[in-house]
């Protein structure tokens, strides 16, 4: 099939599902496909959030179980953003190719996604299993919540494949304008894992070990469902199971965009690693008040971070139909959109938040705690969404290891400063949190100025830009 292949029919078949990109109004349709993202990461959110609120509720020592679930979050974002960051690759590559209309690349790159996804899920399961103990003490998790984290991140870690692999179909279907189908099914995972909390804990008494088990079962679930509807689509994104292999040219292109962000998001989730490490060493009450309060603000988190991922795949795709007046038209969009978008959640969040936290914990200090973070970092992400949008433009145009380096420079390195310095001379909470605000501003400014000189849409290439391009 040449790259000059027509779109045929199925790509607008379905029109409740699948948004058209390269015309018509983009202020309404970028809000229509960030959306259903948002609601994704917060109904995957919601898994954690589950597991927190029910061992909160129903285990015979709420504060430690709160803080041995709480204490894997950053372990489990380093080894999962590690390789998630592909999956923007493969977005990336699917959208640009459907904005060419090269239908044989579209085919190829999803196929690939799949199998790498899978070898991707395995290998990190073995290594999460190898380093489970040897991490938690590292980030000195203390010997009091130790057993109840090691058996939590464990069995958590049987679930990286599935994880994964409904992480690459997700961005296979967001390629070509479909945010709904993932949402959908996550929806009803996320009931079957709600479900599952109770059964396992307030049932059966599992206590830490029964939230894992859950959130194990409904992640198979989900993942497997998704396959199922590839398998069965009339769609061009379609997967064959004898079409499955990892295509070579296809699958730099991926990598050349992936491995950056994933590289980027993993060093991201070490610094958080860092600052949690920082967390554990003022107490088990703060770290039960640390967790609670990331479980909610995170909500706010894939609000904004949907529009970042919109302008992303949007870009992509009028980038690949050399539409680039479109593309700058969307940063400017998605930029606006998420600011108004996170103005709600954060005054919704602030005005309601000890109400929020005492759904997890009723202890007066441990939601006081919570409060302090959930204000640091709601403030904090105004900086984000600016860094996140302009990232994802670069990477709409094929630029991921810009943004990458920056990330790493402008976040990472000042956190791990803030942490081993200015923490470690005054080594209070509100000292802590004072951090994110600062090292996200930063890497906001940093961006800007590489969005300035590297001007991406006056580079009007045939293929994906690479790195070497910008030097």
């Amino acid at each position: 099939m040449s790259a000059s292949t027509n779109i045929p029919k199925p790509i607008v078949k379905n029109k409740s599902r699948k948004i058209n990109m390269l015309s018509g109004t983009l202020w309404n349709k970028i809000l229509l496909f960030a959306l259903p993202i948002a609601l994704q990461g917060i109904l995957q959110q919601l898994f954690n959030s589950a597991d927190i609120a029910v061992v909160g509720r129903y285990t015979e020592n709420p504060t430690y179980s709160i803080a041995a679930v709480g204490a894997n979050a950053p372990i489990i974002g380093l080894i999962v953003n590690l390789f998630l960051g592909t999956a923007l690759g493969a977005n990336v590559v699917i959208a640009k190719a459907f904005g060419e209309k090269n239908l044989y690349t579209v085919e190829k790159a999803v196929h690939t996604s799949i199998v790498f996804s899978l070898i991707a899920g395995i290998f990190s399961l073995v290594i999460g299993e190898l380093i489970s103990e040897p991490i938690l003490k590292l980030v000195k998790v203390p010997e009091a919540v130790m057993p109840l984290s090691l058996i939590y991140l464990r069995i958590y870690f049987l679930a990286l494949p599935f994880i994964l692999l409904f992480n690459f179909e997700s961005a296979i279907f967001r390629a070509v304008g479909d945010t709904k189908t993932p949402l959908i099914i996550l929806a009803v995972s996320g009931v079957l894992n709600v479900g599952l909390n109770f059964f396992f804990v307030a049932g059966l008494d599992f206590g830490v070990k029964g939230v894992a088990i859950a959130t194990v079962a409904s992640n198979v679930f989900s993942s497997i469902v998704l396959f199922i509807i590839l398998t069965k689509t009339k769609h061009h994104i379609k997967v064959s199971v004898r079409k499955l292999k990892i295509h070579k040219s296809v699958f730099i292109s991926i990598l050349k965009i992936g491995v950056p962000s994933g590289l980027q998001s993993a060093i991201f989730a070490f610094s958080n690693i860092i600052m949690s490490s920082a967390v554990n060493t003022l107490g088990t009450t703060i770290m039960a008040g640390s967790s609670v309060a990331y479980n909610v603000e995170i909500f706010a988190f894939y609000v904004m971070n949907s529009f970042g991922q919109a302008c992303t795949t949007f870009v992509g795709q009028n980038y690949g139909a050399k539409q680039i007046d479109r593309c700058k038209r969307t940063l400017i969009i998605c930029i606006v959109e998420a600011l108004i978008s996170l103005g709600i959640c954060t005054v919704l969040l602030l005005s309601c938040g000890r109400e929020i936290l005492s759904i997890f914990n009723d202890d007066p200090e441990v939601i006081e705690i919570g409060y302090i973070r959930m204000f640091y970092i709601l403030i904090s992400y105004i900086f984000s969404l600016l860094y996140d949008n302009q990232a994802g433009y670069m990477r709409g145009f094929g630029i991921s290891f810009t943004p990458a380096i920056l990330t790493v420079s402008g976040v990472c390195g000042v956190r791990i400063f803030w942490r081993y310095v200015i923490f470690a001379h005054n080594p209070t909470f509100k000292i802590l949190m004072i951090a994110y605000p600062i090292s996200l501003f930063i890497t906001a400014t940093l961006m800007f100025i590489a969005l300035v000189c590297f001007r991406p849409a006056k580079r009007k290439k045939e293929l994906i830009l690479e790195p070497a391009d910008l030097c």
